[in-house]
Parts: structure tokens; sequence; C-alpha cells
């Protein structure tokens, strides 16, 4: 399994490494920065406002279905034909109900305008995971990962053409933008949908009511913890548009340090994906999950140290690099969210376990406790400190429910805690902060920077947090 796991990680890292940053930096920063922080602010809260209703789409059954595949593949067939068919029924309610909820919180129809397209958007995105769903249950990760990526590739092919060439001879608008990337989830469905087909052969799809209420009742707890999560992860810009007379401004000037925040944030969802229909294997053939779990964490977790620390000590330069307004508040919410990244990456370890254990009514308590959280220390924060609210409320509620989950994981499975390992990665966290200061010395920043990452990464090879000949052997044996 380690092997398959980082074979697999080594290809999803190499396409994403090659995909995302030309996205981000090359795309979505230059679109940012075209249209200004107003209408890309706008933008990013309708975009969170989506994406906190879209488990309406999917109500769990992408999760519970990779689970499923994973650990009874003779289903694949049986299963698909039904919950296509339940899939587009769930997309109706999903409309219906974005946009009763967007006229009572009062969008106009601008709003309204662009809120119909990534509604559209977001139904594409959640088809494409369903059907991408039962490739990785079928352990065929390598092609799983090939069609990762292809929605963005696509995106950056229109969007290169929109941006920098005179094809349309006028200004680039936001809903440009959207329109591109509608294109680019349709040709990345279809695609999809014949990828699965040519596993399991010609479909009939049906419209049964009984399935779809058993399967939904087996699928409901998992949407309800994706919701609560949703809201805790994707609520902030959304009360930022709201509750502040700039609110606009201020979303905009979030999304500034929020963009590199979710960036290597989809990193560590990539573990998650690999690992969820990994674990529910292992755990359906009553496997020793322990070495599992330490060996993805910590290929997780310290990259994650050196990332979020570094990111802290070279705020000011990353925002001035990047040419952002505002840059000062940029800067330092940019340093809380990368500190919250260690709580991200905790979860998507832990997380991911509990949830191929099946114990989602405990992640759904901690999820309850997690939303509450958040959404009180907005409310208190966000009239006073604007954006930067919105980091802190982000770094309380991150660190608070990665101990939660990895407390229930240390429980539920009877786990021994390392203590040694506790103290060398302490050791590390240290380490890591005092060759952030030294490197502060050096006067050109971006070689500080590389030398503060350097060191960091060569202590972590010493001290055997990450052990390179055993990654090797692995690759090699296993």
């Amino acid at each position: 399994m380690k092997r398959k796991f980082i074979t697999n990680l080594l290809l999803l890292l190499f396409l994403n490494v090659l995909i995302k940053p030309f996205w981000i930096f090359g795309i979505d920063l230059t679109v940012q920065n075209l249209v200004g922080d107003e209408s890309y602010g706008l933008y990013f809260s309708l975009l969170n406002f989506s994406m906190i209703l879209n488990i309406l789409l999917d109500l769990g059954i992408t999760n519970y279905n990779n689970k499923n595949i994973a650990q009874h593949r003779q289903l694949l067939r049986k299963h698909i034909s039904n919950i296509v068919g339940l899939k587009f029924v769930l997309a109706g309610v999903y409309a219906l109900i974005c946009v009763i909820t967007a006229l009572i919180i009062g969008y106009n129809h601008i709003q309204l305008h662009l809120l119909a397209f990534l509604i559209l958007n977001q139904f594409l995105i959640s088809f494409t995971l369903y059907l991408r769903s039962n490739i990785s249950g079928l352990h065929l990760f390598r092609t799983d990962s090939l069609l990762s990526v292809l929605d963005r590739t696509l995106m950056i092919i229109i969007c290169s053409v929109l941006l920098f060439t005179n094809v349309t001879q006028h200004p680039f608008r936001i809903e440009w933008f959207v329109y591109a990337q509608s294109a680019a989830y349709l040709t990345a469905c279809l695609i999809t949908l014949g990828v699965v087909l040519s596993h399991t052969g010609h479909l009939k799809f049906y419209f049964d009511r009984r399935f779809f209420i058993v399967f939904l009742r087996k699928s409901y707890p998992y949407a309800l913890l994706i919701l609560l999560m949703s809201f805790y992860n994707r609520i902030d810009s959304v009360m930022l548009e709201r509750l502040l007379p700039d609110g606009k401004e201020q979303a905009g000037i979030y999304a500034h340090a929020f963009r590199l925040y979710d960036a290597v944030s989809m990193f560590g969802a990539l573990f998650a994906g690999l690992l969820l229909p990994i674990f529910a294997r292992m755990i359906k053939q009553k496997e020793d999950i322990g070495p599992m779990v330490q060996f993805s964490f910590l290929l997780l977790f310290v990259p994650a140290v050196i990332i979020s620390l570094s990111s802290g000590f070279y705020d000011q330069e990353i925002m001035t690099l990047l040419k952002y307004s505002h840059m000062e508040l940029s800067a330092s919410i940019f340093q809380i969210l990368m500190v919250s990244f260690l709580g991200v990456a905790t979860t998507y370890i832990f997380g991911t376990l509990l949830t191929a254990n099946g114990s989602i009514r405990q992640l759904n308590i901690m999820a309850i406790a997690g939303m509450g959280i958040n959404i009180g220390i907005n409310l208190v924060l966000i009239p006073h400190w604007q954006a930067l609210g919105s980091a802190w409320a982000s770094l309380v509620t991150q660190l608070f429910t990665a101990f939660a989950q990895t407390l229930l994981a240390v429980v539920i499975f009877k786990m021994n805690i390392n203590y040694r390992l506790i103290g060398k990665l302490l050791l590390f966290t240290g380490f890591v902060i005092v060759v952030g200061y030294f490197s502060l010395q050096i006067k050109t920043w971006y070689v500080g920077y590389a030398a503060m990452i350097a060191a960091s990464l060569l202590f972590a090879f010493v001290t055997r947090l990450i052990n390179l000949k055993a990654l090797a052997e692995i690759i090699r044996n296993d």
C-alpha cells in the first residue's frame, strides 16, 4: 500500500506543480489585478457562497461511493446507473435553494447572473468528482491523477487566449472568467464520463426512488459533515461581503492571502484523495493502519511546517512580489492563514482516516463545534478588524478541529502515542524558527528564503523525519 501511495502521490504532485502554480499566479492573479479588488471580491464572495451550499449537489455521495467502491468493486455498475439520475435531481434542488437564499440575503440582478453560472460550475465539478470517485475507488490512481488537472489545464488555455491576446478587442471582465470556467468544467466532465463508461460498458440510467432513499440514508451523515466543514472553511468571505459597507473590497483583500493558502491546501487534498480508498481497504481487511498513518502524516506535516513558518517570516516580501494592493494588510492575513495550514494538514490525515472508518457521527459533532467557533469569532472580529478578523477566526477554527480529529483517531483506533516522535517534531519546529530568524540577516530576501527552506529540509532528512532511503526502498520493493 505504501508503494502505491507514494508512486501515485509523486505523479499527482508532479502534475499539480506543473499546472496549479500557472493557474494561480498566471491566470487567477492576473484576473484580479485586471478587474480590481472590488469586482474580484464580488466574484470571490459569490464563489464561496456557491461552494458552501454545494453539498446539496452531493449529500455525501462522493465520499461514501469512494469508500464503498474501494471495498466492494462489484457494485460499480449497479450504483452508477442509479446515482447519475440522483445527481441530476439534487442539481435541481441545489439550484433552487441557492437562488432562494440569494434573494433572501439581498443579491441584486448582477450578482444573480454571476451566481447562475457559478451554480452550473458547481454542478459540473460535483458530477466530475463523483465520476472520479469511481475511478479512484477502483484504485486506478494514475488515470484519476491525469483527470484531476484536466479542468485547470483547459481553463489555462481558454483564459490565456482571453487575457493575453486581443481576440475580444475589449477590456477583460470578471464574467468572462466565469464563462471560461464553465466551458472547461463541461469539457472535463464529458471526458471523465467517457473514461468511466469505458470501464463499466453501456449503462442504462434509472430514477429509482427506493434506491435514492436507501442510498441517501447511508450517505447523508457524510453530507452533513461536508456541509459543516464548508461553513467553517468558506463562510469568511461571505460574511465580510455582507457585514461591512466596503465588504466587496475586504473580501478581495482577503482573497489575496486566501489564494496562496488555498493553493497549498490543495496539495493536502491530494493526500486525502489517495488515502481515503487506501485506508478504507486496509480497515476492511483488518490491516495495521498505524505505520501508514504515521508515514503519510510525516510526509505531509513536515513540509507543512516548513511552508507555513517560512511564509510567516517572508510574508511582506511575498505579497510585494505578487504586486498586491493593501500589501501590509494582505501580508498580515497571509501570515495568519499559513499558520492555520498546519491544522489543515493534520485534518487531511486524521479526518480522512476517521471518514474511511465511518466515524461520521463523531466528526459531525466536531464540525458543529468548529462551525460555531468560526461564525462566532467572525461576528465579533469582522466589525472591528475586518478581513484580518476573518483570518484569526480561520486560525482558531483549523487548530481546534485538527486537535479534535487527532484525539478522536487516537481514541477510536487505540493508537499508542509516540512521545519520541512528538519531541522530534517540536525540535524540528524550533529549528525552523531559529533558521528563519538567521535567514532574515541575509540581504537578498529570496536567497534567505531559499536558504531557510533548504536548511529545514536538510534537518528533516538528518533527523529522519523524512527518510529518503526508506522512501526509495518502498518504491522499489513494497
